[in-house]
Order: structure tokens, then C-alpha cells, then sequence
């Protein structure tokens, strides 16, 4: 026996002591994760928010004076584009919830307003009912109420409540402290987003062979361009979507048009579900006004949802996802069972970039094998220019994933 097999057979018996302990210790091990994981929440929420919030910044820096020498000016271009990305951000969150919340207190006003005489008619029908019923009506009437069992229950019910407000209050305050500290983690990593930048590239090249880092370099250039594609596009097709929403309300007369157009342009940044969540709460708002006018709106919303499905969403997004209408549905389906709307969010650019990925592998198998990949149809073979890598061109020219030039 060689060194190569007993150093492969030490580390498969080492991955099998591993793997008995895991399961052994599972438990433990699933607490400690629920501890680490509560420990790097703000961090983890800082660097979900630099990775937005440079997308925007980027926009603001390249528009900044981009042809001036001053050094004044290239001093304050990253604090004034970092500033410029968070009012706007602010701006943006203040608008929403100014044309929300008034339109939802007043529909609920409505509401209140409307069940005393509702349940006033729906009694004095009960009470006619019931006349013609007197058996039924004595036997009502006979019936004893325990006051103090009600109080007792009344009073369990009053302290779970106030259990419920008090673990609430700490999970919002929680939540506010994380997202504190997640804003100001995510300052200072894109105000040195530079020199985090360098610094690991100097690790990579130390630590990592060429190779391996190039397919990092790849996968990393990938799953950038996808998630930032993905998210850009969301926004515009949100953006376009209600504003269409409130548009389209406006003219045919409905109620609440400004705030139905809000409501289903925020919540259609989560893909599929979200304008279905954003309808249904729009439609029951409009119902408290007029059940046929929400009707109406229902109509309106499917002829438009088509219309976006077919026309704006492809336009927009073009193949910068390149994920079938089949797998973002199961990419929204798991990553919201799994992780809630977070998961939602994240899970069709996360499916789409291994998505590319895995293809990417198997052009490279077919070609190395000379396999011809299937016929492609002509609806399908208009796509954008792609952005290309340095790194990641080396790395595919290296293992023959690219076509040779024609000369």
C-alpha cells in the first residue's frame, strides 16, 4: 500500500468518524448554528445591504462629475454617492408609506364604520326569524351565561395578549438593533469596498492555485452579473407594473387607484407571488368601497398581469436570467418554504446562476466529446451581448468551453 492510498483511506475514515459525530451530536450542533447565526445576523444583513445599495451607488458614480480632475471631486465622489443612494432609498420608503398608510386607515374607518348597522340589520333579521320560531326563541332565552367563567377566560385571554406584546416589542427591538448595526457595517464596507476588493484578490493569489482561482473568478463574475441583472430588472418591471396598476385604476374610475398602484409595485419585487399578494389585499380594500368595483379591478389586474408576463417582464429582463418560467416557480416555491420572502427574493437569481453554470459544464462535456448540443429555436436564439470576464475567458479557453474565431 502507497502513500496515496493510505493517505485516501485515512480521509475516508476521517469523513466517516465526522459523519458519526454530526448525527450523534446533531442536536448540539443545530443549537450552536441557531447561536452563530443569531451572532452574524447583522453582519449578514450589512452585506445583503452593501450588495443593494452599491448597485445604485455605481449608478450615482459613474453620473458624478465623471470627467472632472478636480481632487475635490474625486474625494467626495464615494461619500456623496453613498449618500445620494441612501436618501434616496429613505425618499423612496417615505413616498410608499405616505401613499399607503392614509388609504389603509380609511378603508379600515370604512370598515368600522360600516359593521354596527350591518350587524344591526343582521339582528333585526334574526329577530324576525325568530318569531316565527318560538320554541327556538324560549330556549334562547333560557339559556344561562357563567359570568364568572367568562371572566376567568376573559382575563387568561388578557394575559396571553399581553405575553404576546411583550415578545413583539422584543422581536422588533431586535430586529431594529440588527438592521442598525447592519447599516452602518454596510457603510464602511462600501465606503472600502476597494480595499476589501484588493485584499482578497492578494489572498486568492497567494493561497489559491491560478486555476482554482480562476473558476472562482468565473463563478463569482456569474452570479454577480445575474443577481445584479436580476435585481435591476425587478425594480423597473415593479416600477412600470404599478405605475400601469394606478394608471389604468385612474381611468376606469376605481377607488384608491394611487394606493392599489403602491401596494402592487412593492410587492411585485417578489416574483410571481408577490403581485398575486398585492391583488388580492388591493381587491379587498376596493371591496370595502364597492364589491362590484373590485370585481372590475380583479379583470383589469389579470388582462395586465398577461400583458407583462408576455410583453414587459421578457423585454426587460431579456436572457440575463436565462431561468425557464418552470424553474423560477420552483426557485420562488422552495426559497420561500424554506427561508420566507427573503428566499422569494433571492431564490430565482441563486437557481438562474446555477442554472448557468451547470450548462456552461455541459457545452464544455459535449464539446470535449463532440457531441452536438439540440437545435435551438428561432425564438430563442435572440439574446443579448453578454459581458465576458478576463479571468473566466482564460479558464473556458483553457478546458476548450470556447469557440474557436473564425479567421
Amino acid at each position: 500500500m502507497d502513500n496515496k492510498d493510505i493517505k485516501r483511506y485515512s480521509f475516508i475514515a476521517l469523513l466517516a468518524v465526522a459523519g458519526c459525530l454530526i448525527v450523534l451530536n446533531f442536536g448540539h450542533i443545530l443549537r450552536f448554528a441557531g447561536i452563530a447565526l443569531s451572532a452574524l445576523t447583522p453582519l449578514i444583513i450589512g452585506c445583503a445591504l452593501a450588495y443593494v445599495f452599491n448597485i445604485i451607488m455605481n449608478f450615482f458614480e459613474k453620473h458624478y462629475f465623471p470627467k472632472s480632475d478636480s481632487k475635490v471631486i474625486h474625494a467626495t465622489r464615494r461619500p456623496a454617492c453613498l449618500i445620494f443612494s441612501f436618501a434616496i432609498t429613505i425618499a423612496i420608503i417615505l413616498l410608499v408609506m405616505n401613499i399607503i398608510i392614509p388609504e389603509i386607515v380609511n378603508a379600515f374607518k370604512l370598515i368600522y364604520a360600516e359593521i354596527p348597522p350591518t350587524f344591526m340589520k343582521a339582528k333585526d333579521k334574526l329577530l324576525d326569524k325568530l318569531d316565527e320560531y318560538p320554541d327556538v326563541r324560549k330556549e334562547l332565552e333560557n339559556i344561562e351565561v357563567d359570568k364568572s367563567a367568562m371572566i376567568e377566560k376573559i382575563s387568561n385571554g388578557a394575559f396571553g395578549i399581553f405575553g404576546s406584546i411583550i415578545a413583539f416589542i422584543g422581536a422588533v427591538t431586535s430586529a431594529v438593533m440588527n438592521t442598525v448595526i447592519g447599516i452602518i457595517f454596510a457603510i464602511y464596507l462600501l465606503l472600502r469596498k476597494d480595499k476589501l476588493y484588493t485584499d482578497v484578490r492578494r489572498f486568492m493569489k497567494a493561497h489559491v492555485s491560478e486555476e482554482k482561482n480562476a473558476k472562482i473568478n468565473h463563478i463569482c463574475f456569474v452570479a454577480h452579473d445575474t443577481f445584479t441583472h436580476f435585481f435591476i430588472g425587478q425594480f423597473i418591471e415593479a416600477l412600470l407594473l404599478g405605475t400601469l396598476t394606478a394608471i389604468g385604476s385612474h381611468f376606469l374610475n376605481l377607488p384608491y387607484s394611487m394606493m392599489t398602484g403602491t401596494i402592487i409595485g412593492v410587492t411585485a419585487l417578489i416574483p410571481i407571488v408577490g403581485a398575486l399578494c398585492g391583488a388580492a389585499l388591493s381587491a379587498f380594500i376596493i371591496f370595502t368601497v364597492s364589491p362590484t368595483k373590485a370585481l372590475i379591478f380583479l379583470v383589469f389586474l389579470i388582462i395586465l398581469q398577461q400583458v407583462d408576463d408576455n410583453v414587459i417582464y421578457p423585454k426587460i429582463m431579456g436572457t440575463s436570467v436565462g431561468l425557464p418560467g418552470i424553474w423560477v416557480l420552483a426557485a420562488v416555491t422552495v426559497g420561500g418554504g424554506l427561508f420566507g420572502i427573503i428566499g422569494m427574493v433571492l431564490g430565482v437569481p441563486l437557481a438562474a446562476t446555477c442554472y448557468k453554470l451547470y450548462f456552461e459544464k455541459l457545452e464544455a462535456i459535449e464539446a470535449a466529446s463532440g457531441t452536438a448540443p439540440p437545435s435551438v429555436p428561432e425564438s430563442t436564439k435572440k439574446q443579448q451581448p453578454q459581458k465576458t470576464d478576463p479571468a473566466a475567458s482564460k479558464h473556458r479557453k483553457k478546458h476548450g468551453m470556447e469557440k474557436n474565431s473564425p479567421k
